[in-house]
């Protein structure tokens, strides 16, 4: 398990932008990771989405699953992974079944399906209270900083 702390030294992401609290497992031999974002109502996004009925932003469920995804990232790279960030290539599929809201735990479920070279391919879940709210497909390269 990985704290915050020990999320950042792996992945560039900071506050406000920082969407992991917490990883839960890192699978090598799997290529998988769980992480754990807990939602407040400080989120900076609430204020704007929407007022009076506040939302987490689609994409900014995507992208606290990307992020954990990173993590596993880094920890197949090792010390190498220090040098390198992941850029958004491409959403195959997103689906978003229900909102997340300000309460809500969401646990990351990602795995890597297929790599080659500095491009992945990655699929994921989010899950509320044991249910799916949102389900991806995308693919993302690795670039040195």
């Amino acid at each position: 398990m990985l704290n915050t702390i020990e999320i950042m030294k792996r992945i560039p992401h900071r506050y406000p932008f920082l969407l992991v609290d917490r990883i839960l497992e890192v699978n090598l031999e799997e290529k998988t990771v769980v992480g754990l974002k807990n939602v407040t109502i400080n989120e900076a996004f609430f204020g704007g989405h929407f007022p009076g009925h506040p939302i987490v932003p689609g994409v900014m469920i995507v992208e606290g699953l990307a992020q954990a995804l990173g993590v596993l990232v880094f920890e197949q790279y090792g010390e190498e992974g220090k040098n390198m960030v992941p850029y958004f290539a491409a959403f195959e599929s997103v689906k978003f079944k229900a909102p997340v809201r300000p309460g809500d735990q969401m646990i990351y479920e990602a795995k890597i399906l297929k790599q080659r070279r500095n491009i992945i391919k990655a699929e994921g879940v989010v899950k509320v209270d044991g249910k799916i709210v949102t389900q991806a497909k995308f693919t993302f390269s690795i670039v040195e900083k």
